[in-house]
């Protein structure tokens, strides 16, 4: 079975790449549901898909991004718009299995798509509500562990001795677990006393060491580190194009969220909540998120190799 997925691979790697964009598209619509869904715990199951006028969406108009694109944005029921963030995640999504399935073989590259499910999840979560749900925090720490020992490759062991590469690949995933989150709890503390006050929610601790639980402490450590500076960059682009949205109303806010019932309800903010990101709390789960998808799909290995060579520097040369 092995050898003929193998040769067919080498034969049409494009059809398994399309298969893998598309189940990423696919599972992104899903997420839409999730992120929507979760935070308001509401059941991800029933009911289907409706329309924010509470029609149910047909199953030719809740296709992924293309059912957006066909529809011009805008309910076939109602015209009410849906906001362009869904078809956007959907796209991400898909563009990250795809990824995945080009960089890893294949049980890395399903562990790898499970981990960016988790990550886009409490990513736009975090930014809706400045919160990230247990269950992709302590839920997805105990999940990395559980992949890393079904998949031990997942934190580069493949040595054929798969009893010995599990126990590995867990232990390396636990260790992920602690150190990530120690590192984040104690960041959170000191900026607490020096700022006196709350620097960080301990969702983000937890959420850290779910990140370390599928990148090891190397890719806890840098989501930390790559995470401050993905933030700082952002909200110096985010100060320098302030002045071009100073002038809009509060009012004008992107569309309730799509395929979900809400009668009655307005979008926007509550009056008197504060902007994300303008003049307000920052989420830290988002840059804390990138930075463990840059390291997962891009910088594993280069960052493996310097953590490496601190370790030569201070070892005994003896």
């Amino acid at each position: 079975m092995l050898e003929t997925y193998a040769a067919f691979n080498e034969q049409f790697p494009v059809v398994f790449m399309v298969f893998a964009f598309l189940f990423g598209a696919i599972t992104g619509s899903f997420l839409n549901v999730c992120i929507y869904r979760i935070p308001a715990e509401k059941s991800i199951v029933t009911p289907g898909s409706t329309c924010a006028c509470g029609r149910p969406i047909a199953w030719h108009d809740n296709l992924p991004i293309l059912s957006w694109l066909i529809l011009r944005g805008r309910a076939r029921c109602c015209g009410r718009p849906f906001s362009i963030r869904y078809p956007a995640i959907e796209l991400l999504t898909g563009i990250l299995f795809l990824i995945c399935w080009w960089q890893h073989p294949p049980a890395v590259a399903f562990a790898g798509m499970f981990f960016c499910a988790i990550l886009i999840c409490a990513t736009f979560i975090d930014f809706d509500h400045m919160i990230i749900p247990d269950r992709f925090t302590i839920g997805g720490a105990v999940a990395g562990v559980a992949v890393s020992f079904a998949v031990p490759a997942l934190h580069g062991f493949d040595s054929g001795v798969f009893v010995l590469d599990s126990l590995r690949g867990g232990l390396s995933a636990m260790i992920g677990v602690l150190i990530g989150s120690a590192v984040v709890l104690w960041i959170a503390l000191l900026a607490e006393i020096v700022l006196r006050k709350e620097a960080m929610g301990f969702g983000d601790v937890k959420f850290l060491g779910a990140i370390g639980a599928f990148t090891g402490w190397q890719g806890g450590l840098f989501a930390v580190f790559g995470g401050a500076v993905i933030g700082t960059v952002g909200l110096g682009l985010v100060m320098l194009l302030r002045p071009l949205f100073s002038g809009k109303e509060k009012d004008s806010q992107p569309a309730a969220p799509p395929k979900e019932p809400v009668p009655g309800e307005e979008s926007g903010d509550e009056d008197g909540e504060e902007d994300v990101l303008i003049g307000g709390r920052v989420p830290f789960g988002p840059m804390l998120a990138v930075g463990g998808l840059l390291y997962f799909l891009f910088f594993a290995e280069w960052v493996d190799l310097y953590f490496e060579s601190v370790a030569f520097l201070f070892s005994d040369p003896e």
